[in-house]
């Protein structure tokens, strides 16, 4: 009894609208005048199954009596109308107790039941969004949602669980690090679609992402271009629109003529007609739209997934699994930062009510994502410090005195006041945490030497780590033409002593200096190790050949790290634990903004060197037009002709249509060959052997190569003082922090430095960011900025940095980020090893989001 429902479903609509005549456009008795002939038809076909017949002509003697055709309801007081709604409801009533005694309880459809144009449609979109309200669910939602059906397997279950997720299917979700379905949970949308504006047909605007609620009265397959899809009709009381869905035609089969469906999409234009065109459908039931007249979320996909499967799947987990959710947040700060529960934060998350509701579940979830990455740092940081005594070094200030006198120049006074504080730190009883920042060339590795130096003359062990062997021997070599100038190196009666050396005249006895990298002979290998385990080396520089387990320190007492992004906490701990409880000091000419360098290095002190020494010449930096390339060669070769050397550095080692960006194979070939055929140039890129990268490295560095042709593998502390020329091609495609670290590589002594950055393609955008390089030349100035354009995944991976992956969180969000950790400390003060009982769930939820990679106990 399609028609009378629809009858009983409006006049229960006005009755809660208190008999206001807006239950439908127009009034309600428009709808009825038109509405009377289809109900009465469809009564007839109805009461054609009820086994008494001689009812029929009762009940159909008492609609005509209704007079429904002619109805004045909208010139009736409010008591009248109350009285004429109690008489048209005893009559469905009536029919209703009738209904009941039929053979079958299923309604008979009739292939002869007439067709609902747009005119005759009932209940506006507007009014549907009302009735929605009225039962308690947001208007967004359409209709009233019914209860969820709780699951009963457990969090940690497959996700093949989830109805139509086959392990094929699984496979593919695993490429998305989406393997349980606690996962899926946790799999956030990217962005959402606004298809909550729900609009009747007259009033679309081509577009514009728009939604109509309206009856499908016309499906069938057409010839859309060359190709079948599908064509519908839809309309409301305000018009029609054509629907088309190309490369769909089994669709037309899902349109059954009469249905109520929402479509959602942006309207387009074909020859002066408004169209639809492979918008997002739902067919309008009894539960909650998913992908249609709402905020529709929009989620990663790989191959094989789609949109709209991802969407059910995603909406069946949270509705039977949201609920198995325990919310480890203690309630106190929950209140006090005024954050959603947990389980409404992920619902809300997936598919909001509204905006303001997205934004809290989004804020209420990178939270947890700050609040448990501050919590994890603060405990490494008291781990190390707390759990184990340190070493109080005596600070010698004549050792210090000695060393500073005899340096060729003097230090800045960024560098006096870092030195400062990290004496104070070596001093204390506990290890010392901290980070030391430091542009290119500001002196960082002098203030490490003197940091190995106390460490030296209190009887420890130094370990310097380096991520390149060309690297650790440029360490190396720097340290010893430090020493060399306050003391004297013994002769070399030491077996390869290329990599051991002695000073004499600096401490009170020899002080002995060694460079251990994986390029070394066995034979020297084996000998440097056994020194060192006897403790015959005072200082060892070396790559991460430090950490492999046949190296054993005598008495490690302070290792410092450099370029700590390249190496990631596990490395970190690892030369850690070959003392006890040693000062670390990191080590980086990356730029960090304090603000992300609190939150990656939450567990380390913060110091910086923020001035560069006396007559360090700004790089001189221009960004040239493609067409001017052949100029910025002419330059390159005039430098090269006055004895100077250069990089040409390409963003992608292979051919990319994509990214069209010239590969350093190709581009490499094409310079020797047809630019530079008189000079001699190198190659290097990310998919050589190490040990070939290593010996190229060697001989540009060495003056055997005049240009090395790069990718940007040569981003991270490689020093040759005669380069004087960085020339970048497709410049868009890197960073400003990642610029800035190339223009670092040049101008290192008193010559003039040029940095020649040359985009592929200059857009607004790009123009701006490459001028910013022109006139910037702080490196946390542009680190900042480069934050704000391109966000902490692109500027700085946390995957490098052994800390649990940011989903929503933004590192510049300041407020959210110390918000977070505010909180953190606050509660970390007043209960460090969360043992109170309201603590064990936040306990338990910070081992699972530390498990990879930290030492959270």
């Amino acid at each position: 009894m399609t028609g009378i429902d629809s009858l009983r479903n409006v006049l229960e609509l006005e009755c809660r609208k208190g008999y206001t005549d807006k239950a439908v456009i127009g009034g309600l008795d428009k709808y009825l005048h038109k509405q009377a002939g289809q109900v009465r038809q469809s009564l007839v076909l109805s009461l054609n199954e009820v086994k008494t017949k001689e009812l029929i002509p009762q009940l159909l003697s008492g609609f005509d009596e209704l007079n429904l055709a002619k109805s004045n309801y909208g010139s009736y007081g409010v008591d009248e109308r109350k009285r004429w709604m109690a008489n048209v409801f005893g009559w469905l009533d009536k029919l209703e107790k009738t209904a009941r005694t039929r053979s079958s309880q299923e309604p008979v459809a009739s292939s002869q039941e007439p067709v609902v144009r747009s005119q005759e449609l009932v209940v506006s979109s507007q009014e549907l969004g009302a009735r929605s309200q009225e039962s308690g669910v947001s208007s967004q939602k359409v209709v009233a949602s019914p209860p969820r059906q709780e699951r009963r397997e457990g969090l940690d279950s497959p996700i093949t669980v989830i109805k139509g997720i086959t392990p094929t299917v699984a496979n593919k979700f695993a490429k998305l690090n989406v393997r349980a379905v606690g996962d899926l949970l946790y799999f956030f949308p990217r962005r959402y679609v606004d298809y909550s504006r729900i609009k009747p047909i007259s009033e679309l605007i081509e577009g514009e992402e728009q939604t109509i609620i309206g009856t499908i009265w016309q499906a069938r397959v057409a010839t859309l271009g060359n190709r079948k899809g599908t064509e519908a009709i839809v309309g409301d009381e305000t018009g029609n629109i054509r629907v088309v869905w190309f490369n769909q035609p089994y669709l037309a089969k899902s349109f059954r003529t009469n249905a109520r469906v929402v479509i959602s999409g942006t309207v387009g234009l074909f020859k002066g007609h408004k169209v639809f065109e492979s918008p997002e459908w739902e067919l309008l039931k009894d539960k909650e739209l998913i992908h249609t007249g709402r905020l529709v979320p929009v989620y990663p996909l790989t191959q094989g997934l789609y949109p709209r499967q991802v969407r059910k799947w995603t909406k069946e987990t949270v509705d039977g699994y949201v609920g198995q959710l325990s919310d480890f947040l203690p309630s106190e700060i929950k209140t006090r930062c005024q954050l959603l529960d947990l389980p409404a934060a992920i619902a809300q998350v997936h598919y909001p009510d509204d905006l303001t509701m997205a934004e809290r579940a989004r804020g209420r979830l990178a939270f947890d994502e700050l609040f448990l990455l501050q919590l994890g740092v603060l405990a490494r940081k008291r781990d190390w410090q707390e759990g184990q005594p340190g070493n109080a070094f005596h600070i010698d200030q004549e050792v210090i005195n000695r060393f500073l006198h005899c340096l060729p120049f003097t230090l800045t006074q960024a560098q006096e006041r870092v030195l400062q504080e990290i004496l104070t730190d070596l001093k204390q009883a506990k290890a010392m945490s901290r980070l030391l920042q430091g542009e290119v060339g500001s002196g960082k590795t002098v203030i490490a030497t003197l940091a190995l130096l106390i460490a030296a003359a209190n009887g420890y062990q130094g370990a310097l780590m380096a991520p390149t062997e060309v690297l650790a021997e440029q360490h190396y070599t720097n340290i010893c033409g430090y020493l060399s100038q306050v003391g004297t190196q013994e002769p070399g009666s030491e077996p390869g002593e290329g990599t051991i050396r002695c000073y004499t005249g600096f401490l009170s006895r020899p002080l002995t200096i060694a460079l251990l990298v994986g390029s070394l002979s066995n034979n020297e290998k084996e000998m440097l190790h056994d020194k060192i385990k006897q403790g015959k080396v005072d200082i060892i520089v070396g790559t991460h050949a430090l950490i492999q387990k046949e190296v054993e320190f005598n008495k490690l007492g302070l290792a410092v790290i450099d370029e700590q992004h390249r190496f990631g906490v596990l490395q970190r701990s690892a030369l850690r634990q070959k003392g006890f409880t040693p000062h670390v000091l990191v080590m980086t000419a990356t730029p960090i903004p304090r603000t992300m360098a609190l939150t990656l290095y939450g567990d380390l002190d913060l110091s910086v060197i923020d001035e560069l020494p006396p007559g360090r010449q700004v790089v001189k930096t221009k960004c040239l037009e493609p067409q001017y390339r052949e100029k910025a060669y002419t330059f390159l070769h005039r430098q090269v002709s006055n004895g100077r050397q250069a990089f040409i550095i390409c963003p992608l080692i292979e051919e990319s249509e994509i990214l069209e960006a010239k590969a350093a194979k190709t581009e490499y070939e094409r310079l020797s060959r047809d630019v530079f055929p008189d000079l001699k140039l190198g190659l290097l890129h990310g998919q050589m052997p190490g040990s070939e990268k290593e010996e190229v490295m060697r001989h540009f560095r060495a003056g055997e190569l005049d240009i090395l042709v790069s990718t940007s593998v040569v981003e991270v502390g490689i020093d040759v003082p005669r380069a004087s020329v960085m020339m970048v091609e497709g410049a868009e495609r890197f960073g400003l922090s990642q610029l800035h670290q190339f223009r670092g590589r040049v101008g290192r002594d008193k010559e003039q430095g040029y940095c020649l950055l040359i985009p592929e393609k200059l857009s607004p955008e790009a123009r701006e960011r490459l001028r910013l390089m022109e006139k910037v030349h702080d490196g946390f100035a542009l680190a900042e900025k480069d934050l704000e354009l391109r966000g902490p995944g692109e500027f700085f991976g946390t995957h490098q940095s052994g800390l649990p992956d940011l989903k929503l969180a933004k590192l510049t969000d300041l407020r959210s980020l110390e918000l977070a950790r505010r909180e953190a400390i606050t509660l970390f003060q007043s209960d460090p090893n969360l043992k109170k009982a309201g603590h064990q769930p936040l306990r338990q939820q910070l081992s699972r989001v530390w498990a990879k990679g930290a030492e959270w106990s």
